[in-house]
């Protein structure tokens, strides 16, 4: 099938903050519900994507949340998702029908989540509170607390709850006080309130000279005198090396042997990737996840137009454009801090250049909004080759992360 569609995905944090899963879905061209036909190729789609035939689940620990029709439920592509890591949504009321709930009952012996939204929490029957894993809670109105409270009560141990949308951080403790098992929402992008901000930690101020002065070229020996001033840095530089093979069955031990054989470009890209690492500003887990999908999501996307040398700035840009909330820093002086190409710049701080429309691209894809479809036209990118470079940019990122 031709794809019109694109997929857009929201994280879903447990109450750690931490992120145990995406929910994918399809970002219809003009806005209708997608059909039957067009959800069923979304499952084909994203497990001939992430569930390689020879590497297995390419999500790692991910579950990933579909939404689902009951005559999609016998579909041949669920057989090649892994049960364990697959959530089909489908409506509540679509269990009122008997073969739907069979084949419901089925799907979930075999393994597979399902989760029910748009149910009627309080009278939920107990069949239909046996065959779901999940029950969706919607939150409407001011008082999130007390309906979380009453959700709370009737939580079953086999029954988990996704609470959405949540909306502030208020909301967020009040739901994982009382239980909830998952939330979905933008709240991650918010800062949390009563943190202080400390700006940069002494790490990520060694970091960013380090990065400088890749940019700048300088001699192997003057890096490698910066990088002793940090031990854990050094140690997680030789780690990184050894387990990525670069030694090719001999464990590297100097530092200088270690940035002669990673060479610049590599370099740069682990000091930026490290750079979100070290952050102490109080943000969770899930937002420097987002900032490497992002990164390599905006780096796909400029591959098939721009130079090859691009790709590098690119990635910088996508990582960089949450450095200032990892930071707990104002952009322009995150900006302040580290000599960047003119056009990185102007893509971080108006979306606008060479780099501005690939990042806004990318950042869209995080975003149900109408602007994906026409980002990627003005980009000349069809949805399919945008929707395989998220999935490759989902799985690049959790390998990175762990």
């Amino acid at each position: 099938m031709h794809q019109t569609n694109f997929i857009v995905r929201e994280p879903l944090l447990d109450p750690k903050q931490r992120v145990i899963g995406y929910e994918l879905s399809w970002q219809h061209h003009d806005g209708d519900t997608p059909s039957e036909a067009e959800l069923e190729s979304l499952i084909g789609f994203v497990a001939e994507h992430v569930n390689d035939e020879d590497d297995g689940w390419l999500l790692r620990d991910k579950v990933l949340f579909l939404d689902a029709v009951p005559g999609m439920l016998s579909t041949d592509a669920l057989h090649r998702m892994p049960p364990e890591r697959t959530v089909l949504t489908l409506k509540a009321s679509d269990l009122a029908d008997r073969d739907t709930l069979a084949a419901v009952q089925g799907l979930r012996a075999g393994g597979v989540g399902i989760s029910l939204r748009d149910g009627d929490l309080l009278n939920i029957g107990s069949t239909i509170a046996r065959s779901a894993s999940y029950i969706e809670v919607r939150f409407s109105g001011a008082d999130v607390a007390a309906q979380a409270r009453t959700y709370a009560a009737l939580k079953q141990a086999s029954v988990g709850m996704v609470g959405r949308p949540v909306t502030t951080w208020a909301d967020f403790d009040a739901c994982a006080a009382l239980g909830l098992d998952a939330f979905v929402g933008k709240l991650h992008l918010t800062p949390r309130p009563g943190i202080p901000v400390k700006g940069m930690n002494p790490a990520q101020a060694i970091i960013l000279q380090l990065m400088q002065m890749v940019q700048n070229n300088e001699d192997i020996p003057k890096i490698e005198g910066v990088l002793k001033r940090d031990p854990a840095l050094s140690y997680k530089l030789l780690r990184f090396i050894n387990t990525a093979g670069f030694g090719a069955g001999r464990d590297i031990q100097s530092l200088r042997q270690a940035i002669s054989m990673l060479g610049y470009a590599p370099l740069y890209r682990w000091l930026t990737l490290l750079l979100a690492t070290a952050s102490t500003s109080g943000y969770s887990p899930v937002l420097m996840e987002t900032a490497v999908v992002r990164g390599r999501l905006a780096e796909l996307l400029g591959q098939k137009i721009l130079p090859r040398g691009e790709g590098e700035n690119l990635f910088v840009c996508g990582m960089f454009s949450l450095l200032d909330r990892l930071l707990g820093l104002p952009m322009k002086e995150v900006l302040d801090t580290i000599q960047l190409p003119d056009e990185v710049v102007r893509a971080l701080l108006t979306r606008g250049g060479i780099y501005g429309p690939y990042l806004a691209l990318a950042e869209a894809c995080e975003l149900n909004s109408n602007l994906v479809s026409s980002l990627a036209s003005s980009l000349n990118i069809s949805p399919e080759e945008v929707n395989k470079m998220h999935l490759q940019a989902l799985a690049w990122a959790q390998n990175v992360t762990a």
